[in-house]
């Protein structure tokens, strides 16, 4: 009968493997975590370019619809579908993007009505909250690592 080995000696003789493991545990989990990190940051980006580009074809529609009096071209009811889109977009985007979304939605709501007139007091708050929610957006883009 073969005398039974202390803990010591078992852990002497399959060091190697238990350092193995422990390599391989850790490396998984940093990968695992890598992935994630990439995958939240990959979201982030797609739908930080995806409401500049919104921001830009809101824009568009403001413009035209006070600089150039264009009714289909500056037609407020596609103004609102942008304006929600950008707003559900923001959803993904880390803080505070969707309060600058949330913002642009509330000025947006109080002077769509006012656009097309002499005064451009309507158009230069619009066009300020799509500024700062363009900034923020940037600014989140520059951030992602």
């Amino acid at each position: 009968m073969r005398p039974m080995t202390s803990l010591r000696q078992q852990l002497r003789d399959n060091a190697v493997a238990l350092i193995s493991l422990l390599v391989a545990l850790g490396s998984l989990a940093y990968n695992t975590w890598r992935n994630e990190r990439t995958e939240h940051n990959r979201n982030v980006r797609t739908a930080a370019f995806e409401l500049l580009t919104r921001l830009a074809e809101l824009e568009r529609v403001v413009f035209l619809a006070q600089y150039d009096r264009d009714v289909a071209g500056g037609n407020p009811r596609t103004g609102w579908t942008y304006v929600l889109v950008i707003r559900d977009l923001s959803a993904v985007v880390p803080p505070p993007v969707p309060a600058q979304a949330a913002e642009l939605q509330r000025v947006w709501s109080g002077n769509w009505e006012e656009l097309g007139k002499d005064d451009e007091t309507a158009v230069n708050r619009i066009d300020d909250a799509i500024g700062k929610l363009r900034g923020t957006t940037l600014g989140t883009l520059r951030s992602l690592r």
